[in-house]
């Protein structure tokens, strides 16, 4: 029996290294990928740390739980449109892409070039951008906008550089960390506010001439985060909750939304493929600043390593879109 490696979620902060489990067989057509790169995503930090509804388990959790950001070549295949060799950005068909071999359908992937200069592992940040691309069109036009993005992960860092290539007049950064705002200026930010520092209701209506945004952009998913985007949403402005929450259940400014008329826009990205030529097209542009965002890059046997660094980014400097690879 072939075997692989994969990684298993046994209790909220520890993980362990498998590199005995047996390698999926794909069904009628679907492909058989062997992984080169596996991105971590801020979803992911919720399940990792138990936090919120993860918290209860059940633990261990399934193999390779959760990894949705899997970059590789399919190795075996039962459809014929999609042949062995093919470079591909995909997800695991049971969204447990922590592993070295998945099996995917045909909806869950995107052809990647041929000719990817060697480096594959560029193309993990096109699947979230793919879903930051969607939500922009929810969100529609932002020309001449003022615009606000509270958090400054890769999600927020996405948006902060869309909506400034998109035309916007303003884009105000928010996070408490002060090495992300340093990205989000790379990245288009007019201007940033260091929530750790200042009151950022109080700066981001100093920074619009007290008018607050017209769009805002919620990119943490915390109960303390949501409510501040709601308060930096101009009268009849446009407020996109994107953050994934950990908890079923959060307060919310419901009076002041309703009074302000709020545009509540919602978007995950679960049809993500959709956008992805898109994104990978912005990827492999010449000079573009996104491939930036994919580091740290660390091998397999450091995934523990890695997944505190993604759980505690104040402490490690410039870890953003941090990939695995095997």
């Amino acid at each position: 029996m072939k075997t692989m490696r994969a990684i298993l979620f046994e209790a909220p902060r520890k993980i362990r290294l498998l590199d005995d489990q047996p390698v999926p067989e794909p069904d009628d057509g679907e492909v058989l990928v062997r992984c080169t790169h596996v991105g971590l995503c801020g979803s992911n930090r919720g399940p990792y740390l138990g936090l919120g509804r993860w918290a209860a388990g059940p633990w261990p959790r399934p193999v390779g739980w959760m990894g949705h950001e899997n970059v590789g070549v399919i190795v075996a295949s039962r459809n014929a449109a999609w042949p062995v060799g093919t470079p591909v950005l995909a997800q695991s068909k049971d969204f447990n892409g922590f592993v070295e071999y998945m099996v995917c359908q045909t909806r869950t992937m995107t052809r990647l070039p041929e000719r990817a200069d060697g480096d594959l592992g560029r193309f993990i940040i096109a699947q979230p951008l793919a879903t930051v691309l969607r939500a922009m069109d929810r969100i529609g036009s932002v020309i001449d906008a003022r615009c606000a993005v509270v958090g400054q992960g890769p999600i927020g860092l996405l948006f902060t550089y869309l909506l400034h290539r998109l035309g916007a007049r303003q884009v105000i950064a928010v996070d408490m960390i002060p090495w992300r705002l340093e990205w989000s200026q790379r990245l288009g930010a007019t201007d940033v506010v260091d929530a750790a520092q200042e009151d950022p209701i109080a700066a981001v209506t100093a920074l619009t001439g007290g008018a607050r945004a017209d769009v805002v952009v919620e990119a943490v998913g915390d109960e303390e985060t949501y409510a501040t985007s709601a308060y930096l949403t101009r009268r009849d402005g446009r407020l996109c909750l994107f953050g994934v929450p950990d908890h079923d259940l959060h307060a919310f400014p419901w009076f002041d939304v309703t009074n302000n008329e709020t545009h509540i826009i919602l978007s995950r990205g679960p049809y993500w493929v959709l956008d992805a030529p898109v994104a990978i097209a912005m990827v492999a542009e010449a000079n573009s600043p996104l491939p930036d965002l994919v580091t740290p890059r660390m091998p397999w046997a450091r995934a523990a390593e890695a997944f505190e660094m993604y759980a505690f980014p104040a402490e490690h400097p410039d870890s953003l879109k941090l990939v695995l690879e095997l």
